[in-house]
């Protein structure tokens, strides 16, 4: 359904480390899954098209603005490479117990379902006001907002359901 493509589009731009644009107008939906994946801290890349075709005018202006630019497979492949490390690898260390992981994330929701309210506040303050790595709280805010508990709005705001 049409009236869910704001979710479904911010849903999507969440789950990959990047999302490619390969054919947008100035005014489509592309865009709008482009924009909610800067605002989750995703990569933003983008295929260009001819200057005169006016579905290729989003694409190129996400170029123009600093949108990683994708000329073929390899460049893909470039972008995302492993990087090999440059010093010895250090001894594995024992993992966390999984109950310890769930005791933490269980403690991050927690902790912004109590900062949240019905009136919106800024997901950068949020996270500020955390003290915690956006990598960290960004699957709790998605958990969050699929389970109905909070919403996101325009300009990367957020706001508890009540």
């Amino acid at each position: 359904m049409a009236r869910h493509s704001p979710k479904r589009n911010r849903i999507i731009s969440g789950l990959p480390q990047a999302t490619a644009i390969v054919e947008a107008a100035t005014k489509s939906g592309s865009l709008i899954t482009a924009r909610d994946a800067l605002d989750q801290g995703r990569d933003v890349l983008a295929v260009p098209g001819h200057p005169f075709d006016a579905r290729a005018a989003g694409g190129n202006m996400l170029i123009h603005d600093g949108a990683t630019l994708i000329r073929n497979a390899a460049d893909i492949n470039e972008r995302f490479a492993p990087i090999a490390p440059q010093q010895p690898a250090l001894p594995l260390q024992e993992p966390k117990p999984a109950k310890h992981n769930l005791q933490e994330a269980s403690k991050l929701h927690m902790q912004i379902l109590s900062r949240l309210e019905p009136s919106t506040i800024a997901k950068d303050q949020l996270i500020r006001d955390l003290t915690t790595p956006p990598a960290q709280v960004n699957p709790i805010l998605l958990d969050l907002e699929l389970d109905g508990q909070i919403s996101r709005h325009a300009g990367g705001l957020l706001a508890r359901i009540i």
